[in-house]
């Protein structure tokens, strides 16, 4: 049951995703510079490779907040899902920043993705501890 739960989380999150970036394309690809013309032209787009690489991503993080919930016995939707928005929050999002920032990065990219990262992980703390439960 803890693999699916974590199967579920992950494509949960993978959704979101989907939706947030089909949401806010045109802003990120502004802050990330990404000339949508440009690589088109040159080749480039098109690649599956950075969707399997979210997808592995979401699957490992996922994992991985499966695991310390067990450990601190975090159970029930709003637990599960106050729990990953901190690790969104004041884990991952910290983490984006200060990269984005030794990168030079601008604002709005940390904004976005930060977003991101604090939303999907809500939805998958949400999720498993829907599971953990016993709900499903």
């Amino acid at each position: 049951m803890g693999f699916l739960a974590v199967l579920v989380a992950a494509a949960a999150s993978y959704a979101l995703g989907a939706v947030w970036y089909m949401a806010l394309a045109n802003p990120w690809m502004a802050a990330a510079g990404v000339n949508p013309q440009k690589m088109k032209e040159e080749g480039k787009g098109g690649s599956p490779v950075p969707f399997i690489i979210a997808a592995i991503a979401a699957l490992l993080v996922a994992g991985m907040m499966r695991h310390i919930f067990g450990q601190a016995g975090i159970t029930g939707i709003s637990k599960g899902a106050l729990s990953g928005l901190g690790i969104g929050a004041f884990m991952i999002t910290p983490w984006v920043a200060m990269n984005y920032a030794y990168a030079m990065r601008p604002r709005n990219l940390t904004l976005i993705d930060g977003g991101y990262s604090i939303l999907g992980c809500t939805l998958m703390g949400a999720v498993l501890g829907y599971f953990a439960a016993g709900a499903a």
